[in-house]
């Protein structure tokens, strides 16, 4: 994704190995070249949606975060994703039901419990509002790439898929996650080191984690 020159480009640069190995995954890979495992896409929907269910959680705490520590515009910007999740999660049901993915009968993988127990991890009060907007930019960043690299010129994703790219991978979904990567980079603008050093290593353990899904998703590991 573009950046503009702050803390939280930098960082993508520095890291930019790990990066792309979030946002160009074999996984997803796969997906843009046609040869997506079928039973892979599943078990990464019903995975995924079960992890949307504990998003919505950390969001609220990012949210609770920005009212004791930010300005309002932040609030709009977090409440309008935090809105979209409602959507979010009926997409899922329906993908679900059109796929034959009973999602009553899933059981969260190593790997997503492990994400959601790092999610859990930031509602701590002691955690500051900058790491936690900071996270919030990178988990979103890393699907619009990744989703978006699916729906670019010379794809071959199958037409059953191209939906669920075109949700992360659209302009509008870019364009809000620019948005919270503007009000991330402000943050660690002002922010004292400690704290700009907590938000890298959120950062680069959103990657790690983000990998560990993916890998997931390709198998049962």
């Amino acid at each position: 994704m573009e950046g503009d020159g702050g803390t939280a480009a930098a960082w993508m640069a520095t890291h930019r190995g790990m990066y792309e190995r979030a946002t160009r995954h074999p996984f997803t890979v796969s997906i843009r070249d046609g040869s997506v495992d079928l039973a892979a896409f599943k078990r990464w929907l019903g995975q995924d949606y079960m992890f949307v269910r504990e998003f919505v959680a950390f969001l609220a705490s990012v949210l609770l975060k920005c009212c004791k520590e930010s300005d309002s515009s932040d609030m709009e910007t977090i409440l309008g994703g935090l809105a979209s999740l409602s959507d979010e999660l009926s997409w899922f049901k329906k993908e679900a039901a059109k796929w034959s993915v009973d999602l009553a009968g899933i059981s969260p993988l190593s790997s997503n419990m492990e994400y959601c127990r790092f999610l859990q991890s930031l509602d701590d009060p002691e955690i500051s509002y900058t790491v936690a907007i900071t996270t919030f930019w990178i988990i979103e960043t890393v699907y619009q790439d990744s989703f978006a690299f699916c729906i670019e010129e010379g794809n071959k994703t199958p037409a059953e898929l191209l939906g669920t790219c075109q949700r992360w991978g659209s302009p509008e979904f870019k364009q809000y996650c620019q948005s919270l990567q503007r009000i991330a980079d402000r943050c660690l603008a002002n922010a004292p080191p400690d704290v700009v050093k907590s938000a890298e290593e959120a950062f680069l353990r959103v990657l790690k984690l983000e990998i560990g899904f993916w890998d997931m998703s390709s198998s049962l590991s």
